[in-house]
């Protein structure tokens, strides 16, 4: 497996790491020629700054693509256009209809496409979805996510719902098991020039809800969220990994293995391109986060809930 890495800046040098790890990078490409050199000789790797000069002079297998939101869908659909497997970071696209386009360019030259929605290889995730799934505390009825912290500095192109309620956005629907039927947001900008504070509330069937909580404002970083059931609340650190279930009895803290999700993630996207599988996250399960997301900031700014038909 040969893999070129798009973007090496933010969290697309760890990206790099791990596929180097794996002994899958074979060249690199930013446009901070700099970073780029920096990163080739980190790693052993040819180093580039333009996307031609990769594709003229490699020959590789799949690329990952990290860099800013606006960039995706071009450069994603030059490498699906030469049948070559692509992992985009989230958010797949900044509009819906491009991430519609590019399921169905991945569709067309039978190359495995998907997103880096990285929380549904979090071990904490994992431990949840299966208590969740074998109904252990009962049925799943409220999600509630608390992620909050300063605003990153690499972030420069999209505003809190777009970097950071999308993750939440995904692992509701992930945990649900389900699409919503209704979004309803609010927000606003104190120190940004996006929107830098969000609450979103995601309506699934049989009244189900998912309430996020994001901001760009706390100096402490939070990443919680909580599973609230009929028989009991799960909680969960996306940080710590830790998992605590709180009954009638009290409260209990299930063992489990930690891990870093990002190799588990990337592993699993290179096994997929091996295998033929299916990517546990799909390209039309990211459309939908994307659908989602334009939802949350069209509501937040008419403040009425807007209804939806996800596939």
């Amino acid at each position: 497996m040969r893999v070129v890495q798009i973007g090496v800046g933010g969290w697309g040098k760890n990206h790099a790491r791990v596929l180097s790890q794996f002994g899958a990078l074979c060249a690199v490409c930013d446009a901070d020629a700099v970073r780029a050199k920096d990163t080739g000789q980190k790693y052993g790797v040819n180093y580039y700054t333009a996307i031609e000069d990769v594709l003229e002079s490699e020959k590789f297998d799949a690329a990952f693509i990290c860099t800013p939101t606006s960039t995706h869908y071009k450069l994603a659909t030059k490498m699906l256009e030469m049948k070559k497997h692509v992992f985009i970071e989230k958010p797949m696209t900044y509009k819906s209809e491009e991430g519609a386009k590019l399921v169905h360019l991945a569709k067309k030259n039978g190359v495995t496409l998907t997103c880096g929605y990285i929380e549904r290889f979090n071990p904490a995730v994992e431990t949840v979805k299966n208590f969740v799934k074998s109904k252990t505390y009962g049925e799943l009825i409220m999600l509630e996510f608390h992620r909050e912290n300063r605003m990153p500095l690499h972030i420069k192109d999209v505003g809190i719902i777009y970097d950071t309620a999308v993750h939440d956005i995904d692992t509701a629907m992930w945990l649900f098991d389900d699409t919503p039927e209704i979004v309803f947001a609010r927000s606003g900008k104190i120190k940004h020039d996006h929107e830098d504070f969000a609450t979103i509330m995601l309506g699934f069937k049989d009244n189900k809800v998912a309430i996020i909580s994001s901001n760009w404002i706390t100096p402490a970083r939070v990443r919680h969220f909580s599973a609230v059931c009929t028989d009991g609340i799960i909680s969960a650190d996306f940080i710590s990994q830790e998992v605590r279930i709180e009954k009638d009895q009290g409260s209990e803290i299930p063992r489990s293995e930690k891990a870093e999700p990002l190799t588990l993630e990337i592993k699993h996207f290179l096994d997929c391109i091996e295998t033929k599988k299916t990517p546990r996250v799909t390209p039309q399960d990211a459309v939908n986060v994307t659908r989602i997301a334009e939802a949350a900031l069209i509501s937040s700014q008419k403040g009425v809930p807007l209804y939806l038909e996800l596939q």
